[in-house]
């Protein structure tokens, strides 16, 4: 996603925007750079619900998420879809779960990783996977899909029901996206972005590559840097309190 925008909004910022994978402690690492640099708009952080809402509750950051960095602008999301191998019997999410159920042995799980999901989901039994990795192998045939993780059936898998549709009511999650600089970076550069940004979204070449990809476009009214920080807050409010019940922690 992010070198799609990039290519789009080097034309309206006149600057080439080069992309630099960061790795390491669930993007954490990366997220760090970026509240270090100069708050001059050269830096500008691209993550999502894990690397700028989950992170918080997982790792002993050295930075806060929300004070050392300004929003810039709420990008597509990616449902999540609920996937296994053509060999699993199971034909619908209800009959996964009475399948895993049923099992004398727990069945082999994949989390998005080296390989990610969408590569490696022959091997194993099943993969709760980002619709963007697995949306190429559900359409030929590799992998048998059983719902979104949304609350409306995806354009691009418009066969794939919803969690709601297929017998798990509430089940949702979105991988949201979004983009951020380091907090004091003047306002007229943070705007300066958004619009680079919002222009982008708006082209249509762009949006047909990332709807492709099984992307949802973020509402017009939720494209200012205000609606990403109320939204941050808003999932961290959410997220927090489960990641830390369910005592997820770092191994």
């Amino acid at each position: 996603m992010a070198r799609i925008l990039a290519e789009r909004m080097k034309v309206t910022l006149g600057e080439t925007l080069l992309i630099e994978n960061v790795t390491g402690a669930g993007g954490s690492i990366g997220v760090g750079r970026a509240v270090r640099s100069p708050p001059d708009g050269y830096t500008v952080s691209f993550g999502h619900l894990g690397t700028h809402v989950a992170n918080g509750a997982i790792y002993k950051l050295g930075y806060d998420l929300v004070t050392d960095l300004e929003p810039v602008v709420l990008l597509p999301s990616n449902p999540m879809i609920v996937v296994s191998k053509n060999a699993v019997p199971a034909k619908s999410l209800k009959e996964l779960i009475e399948w895993l159920k049923a099992r004398p042995a727990p069945a082999t799980a994949g989390t998005a990783g080296a390989g990610s999901g969408s590569h490696i989901a022959g091997q194993i039994d099943l993969i709760v996977d980002q619709t963007s990795n697995s949306i190429a192998q559900v359409r030929a045939g590799n992998i048998r899909a059983y719902a979104v993780t949304a609350d409306k059936r995806l354009e691009q898998a418009p066969d794939v029901p919803t969690t709601d549709e297929a017998g798990l009511p509430g089940f949702h999650m979105t991988l949201w996206s979004g983009l951020w600089v380091p907090k004091d970076t003047p306002k007229d550069i943070v705007a300066k972005l958004n619009a680079s940004a919002v222009d982008a979204l708006n082209d249509p070449a762009v949006r047909g590559q990332l709807e492709n990809l099984g992307l949802q476009m973020p509402p017009a009214d939720q494209l200012s840097p205000e609606a990403l920080g109320s939204w941050q807050k808003a999932e961290i409010a959410k997220w927090w309190p489960m990641i830390k019940a369910a005592n997820v922690k770092v191994e």
